[in-house]
């Protein structure tokens, strides 16, 4: 009978990297179990094993933890860039513990973004299953008309790749093509889908800012601020898997 959990899943929830990447590092023999290399993510492990990564041993889990964090404009989500731009993880404060982020926003969106020590968790959280709706505030310049709008919430293809329905709702009547706020609802969330979609209904966006995902809200933060959700919310949304 097998024993324990996944080798990679512990490796992610130890907030090193997230599952994925640490079955990369596995499968390049960077990883050790009591001593001894192995190449297969297909193991598991108990509590008692000594695991090693890249020769350092693996700390004790620590409790999960999430974090939302006011991203500014022009912070690259990732821990290094390969064209040396500022990373959201250069500016945090300097108190928080190693952290990665619940998927990612592009440059030059601003807003919500999820920050956490676990991996395992940052990986359920990204998961389309779990069906939680992202909300943003756009500033779009083109002729938002109803027609543009129903075909946004029938789902459209750009490009050959399909977005599922999105939800727009103008902030006011617009008559003309102008700059003009709406909010906007959608539960993918796929890389530039904003951006793309509105671009192929003819509209530019301006300005893009990320309101909520799922139950965490931005709430009273500014640009550049973090806030820990309290661990009583944590419990009530993610209790099962934490």
């Amino acid at each position: 009978m097998d024993k324990g959990e996944r080798i990679a899943k512990i490796i992610a929830r130890s907030g090193i990297c997230s599952r994925r990447d640490a079955e990369k590092l596995i499968e390049q023999g960077k990883v050790t179990v009591n001593g001894e290399r192995i190449t297969s993510p297909a193991l598991n492990v108990s509590d008692t094993d000594i695991i090693a990564v890249t020769g350092k041993k693996l700390a004790a889990r620590e409790e999960a933890r999430l974090w939302i964090y006011y991203k500014p404009v022009g912070l690259v989500t990732s821990h290094r860039d390969e064209k040396d731009r500022p990373t959201v993880f250069d500016t945090l404060p300097k108190d928080l513990p190693r952290v990665i982020s619940v998927g990612r926003l592009d440059l030059n969106t601003e807003g919500l973004l999820l920050l956490t020590n676990d991996g395992a968790l940052a990986r359920y959280m990204e998961l389309p299953a779990t069906g939680w709706r992202r909300k943003y505030r756009v500033r779009i310049y083109g002729a938002l008309t109803p027609e543009a709008i129903a075909k946004l919430k029938a789902g459209v293809t750009v490009d050959g790749v399909k977005y599922g329905s999105i939800d727009v709702v103008p902030e006011e009547t617009q008559k003309i093509a102008r700059n003009a706020w709406a909010k906007v609802t959608l539960t993918e969330g796929k890389n530039r889908e904003i951006r793309k979609v509105f671009e192929h209904i003819g509209c530019t966006v301006s300005r893009l800012i990320r309101l909520s995902y799922g139950p965490f809200t931005l709430g009273g933060l500014t640009v550049g601020e973090v806030r820990e959700v309290p661990r009583k919310m944590l419990k009530e949304q993610l209790g099962n898997i934490l």
